[in-house]
């Protein structure tokens, strides 16, 4: 009755929380053919959302992203084409378009050396998770950090985003990303131990437990390369034609041409 009664609450506030304010502005003008074009299978995309719960998100991780989706499909694919494998607040595990963040902020990131098999594990991984239901448990928290935000130390922030209840019916985005590249033993942001030997020195790697991720992490970790349409095409400022704008004109649509 209980669990009842907490999935209830739970579906309530994520129809909340998935719920856009007003006022959302994409800041690049890079189309999604663009996009697709330079995307491979195993780039994870990150999301600057426009939700409320991205909201909480982004506070958290002190970062823009607030969502991240892996790239299931052939590289080049058409941005209408099921491409991207995500957890969703209310739909849970599945496989949208990249069309469905059309007017969002996006970043590439790719990992570094992977063959085709490793791959196709990695998403293979993922798809298996398709119909888990997001994981609601830390959804009262993040509502707590919307409505008044704490003043936390950043040391402290990763240690209160151990999100989830570690239920293995449920995911969350980043974590369960992180979990599928954990799969083949790609690393993210690892913990780094060095220990002495009679030899000299050995580096030891220890894995962060997947639910301690988040999209930020794909972002700054070492092991990944950001990856911008624009300059994948062969930028050269040298070819931009630049005009004189009137301080008096009205330039607020110029993006939109």
């Amino acid at each position: 009755m209980i669990a009842k009664i907490n999935r209830a609450i739970g579906e309530r506030l994520a129809s909340f929380l998935t719920k856009s304010p007003p006022n959302y502005q994409r800041l690049d003008n890079i189309s999604l053919k663009d996009v697709a074009s330079v995307l491979q299978p195993g780039d994870i995309i990150l999301v600057e959302g426009d939700t409320r719960i991205s909201t909480a998100i982004k506070y958290l991780t002190q970062s823009s992203w607030s969502h991240a989706c892996l790239y299931i499909s052939a590289s080049g694919s058409p941005v209408s084409n099921p491409a991207l494998l995500e957890a969703d607040l209310v739909d849970g595990v599945r496989i949208v378009s990249l069309d469905h963040y059309a007017g969002f902020n996006l970043r590439i990131c790719r990992p570094i050396g992977l063959d085709f098999s490793d791959k196709q594990k990695i998403i293979e991984f993922a798809k298996s998770k398709i119909g888990y239901k997001y994981d609601l448990k830390n959804i009262v928290d993040l509502v707590r950090y919307l409505v008044q935000k704490p003043m936390v130390p950043n040391r402290y922030r990763r240690a209160m985003i151990s999100l989830g209840s570690g239920e293995p019916t449920k995911a969350i985005c980043s974590t369960l990303i992180a979990e599928s590249f954990q799969a083949i033993n790609y690393p993210i942001l690892p913990l780094i131990k060095q220990q002495k030997n009679m030899e000299g020195g050995m580096v030891k790697y220890y894995k962060r437990h997947f639910t301690h991720f988040t999209p930020r992490d794909f972002d700054v970790s070492p092991y990944f390369r950001v990856i911008k349409p624009t300059i994948e095409k062969g930028f050269d400022f040298r070819n931009l034609k630049w005009e004189d704008v009137d301080e008096n004109e009205d330039t607020a649509g110029l993006n939109d041409s």
